[in-house]
């Protein structure tokens, strides 16, 4: 049997409740993505929806399914273990940066010179917490004092 009909099976029972099921248009709005985002979701079967005669519906339950189980690079695994673990102090770049208080760039820069020590873990840059701490002591605090 056809994955989206079976799919459509399961929504349609709860179709009695019309408030728990949603078009793309509203998927999308709830997500915060564009509406071809959601057709993606929903191609790549990430996203279980029905589809009527024209229209794709998709239950409210499987759009909050699909929220938790989302990629987030903060999730990323790398040789079985998280790259941003933050509570073993490792960070991504943009967290670094967050962190500091910079642009994410000027991270990337001062790891390219040498100013601030980061690995590489697959296509990923991690950052040690105390490699940022004393970046931000002997780099960034000496550009406060020479300002003032």
């Amino acid at each position: 049997m056809d994955q989206e009909k079976l799919w459509g099976q399961e929504t349609h029972q709860d179709q009695n409740d019309t408030t728990k099921v949603v078009s793309i248009t509203e998927a999308a709005r709830i997500n915060n993505v564009t509406r071809q985002a959601i057709y993606v979701a929903i191609k790549q079967k990430k996203l279980k929806a029905s589809k009527d005669a024209t229209r794709w519906t998709i239950h409210l339950d499987d759009l909050e399914e699909y929220r938790k189980n989302k990629y987030s690079r903060t999730k990323s695994i790398f040789d079985g273990e998280l790259l941003f673990d933050n509570r073993k102090g490792f960070y991504s770049v943009n967290q670094a940066a967050q962190f500091l208080n910079v642009p994410a760039q000027k991270i990337y820069y001062a790891t390219r010179v040498g100013l601030l020590k980061a690995h590489r873990k697959g296509a990923a840059w991690v950052i040690h917490i105390d490699d940022i701490k004393g970046y931000q002591e002997n780099y960034l605090s000496r550009g406060s004092k020479v300002a003032n």
